[in-house]
């Protein structure tokens, strides 16, 4: 089944990495735009936003970001109010991308809203962040009608002479790709791994990088279903474009295997979204997190910390 976009449309970022997304991606869904952030430096006078306030914490936590995040949950509610479908564009692998995003989510879902999430993980040295970013992933997972996560260190793997800016800039393009196509292409209604390689290689080299980065997130027998975005396709010859749709068909079945060709960028690289059902990676960030959901007992509210200002006497 497949994510059906409605119109209107609003694209909420979350945080600094999040907010840029989701300004750079407005234009291209014809939608407004909303940033949600605990840093007054993600807001600018163009685009709406909401400042979720720590309060005097200079460096507070990503429960103490959620539970502030809560405080203003009735004005998020009304600013998604008139809108069909959100999509909410959030980087997971900080702080208030994992504290918010749950939290947004929850919003969306109980405003009965089209929600498609894009999530980006950390890379395996941010050892503080993995359990957050797991944690929350979960939840977003949970409350969006499809998911699209896209690991910075699986990419990261597969390139080891990358720098992290150099990172974050391939995977801010891949998510471009992937949103400037959802007016045309179908997105499965579940989890999607989004996967792509580095610029400057040549097409086989690129989906070859693609398909092991898909792979370090999730085993063979839990991808279902695969759309290979053939970026500058137009400048490929057809007896290359016609090689590596075989290779993919014959990888990934046939019939699960779709091929999109209508980017006119200048530059040729490979981009695939591929549906999981089933275990990934990112369930192993929450140590809790291979237990079936149905043996789990749970919060139905996101970790969060808030200030209860109680009086307590000290007893001795």
């Amino acid at each position: 089944m497949s994510f059906q976009m409605k119109e209107p449309i609003l694209v909420i970022g979350l945080g600094g990495i999040g907010s840029k997304l989701a300004v750079e991606a407005k234009d291209s869904v014809n939608s407004d735009c909303l940033i949600i952030s605990n840093d007054a430096k993600d807001f600018s006078s163009e685009n709406p936003f909401i400042h979720v306030s720590t309060d005097s914490v200079v460096n507070p936590s990503v429960q103490l970001i959620r539970g502030s995040t809560y405080k203003v949950a009735d004005e998020i509610k009304s600013k998604i109010a008139a809108y069909s479908t959100v999509v909410l564009m959030s980087n997971l692998a900080g702080k208030a991308g994992s504290a918010i995003a749950p939290v947004v989510s929850q919003i969306c879902k109980e405003s009965d809203k089209g929600l498609i999430s894009f999530a980006i993980m950390p890379f395996k040295y941010e050892k503080d962040r993995i359990f957050n970013s797991g944690v929350s992933l979960k939840r977003v997972r949970e409350n969006s009608e499809c998911t699209i996560v896209l690991d910075n260190d699986s990419l990261l793997e597969s390139n080891p002479d990358l720098s992290p800016k150099a990172c974050y800039d391939i995977a801010n393009s891949a998510i471009m790709h992937v949103i400037e196509s959802l007016g045309s292409s179908e997105i499965s209604s579940e989890t999607n791994i989004l996967t792509t390689s580095k610029e400057g290689q040549n097409i086989e080299d690129s989906l070859r990088d693609s398909l092991k980065m898909l792979y370090g997130n999730a085993p063979p027998n839990a991808i279902k279903r695969s759309m290979l975005y053939v970026v500058g396709g137009n400048n490929i010859p057809v007896g290359v474009l016609n090689s590596i749709t075989n290779l993919t068909s014959g990888i990934l079945n046939e019939s699960n295997s779709q091929v999109d060709m209508t980017s006119t960028s200048d530059e040729s690289k490979i981009v695939m979204l591929s549906s999981i059902q089933g275990m990934t990676k990112f369930d192993n960030y929450d140590p809790l997190g291979i237990i079936p959901q149905e043996d789990t007992l749970d919060w139905s509210t996101p970790e969060c910390s808030i200030d209860c200002k109680l009086d307590l006497c000290q007893l001795e």
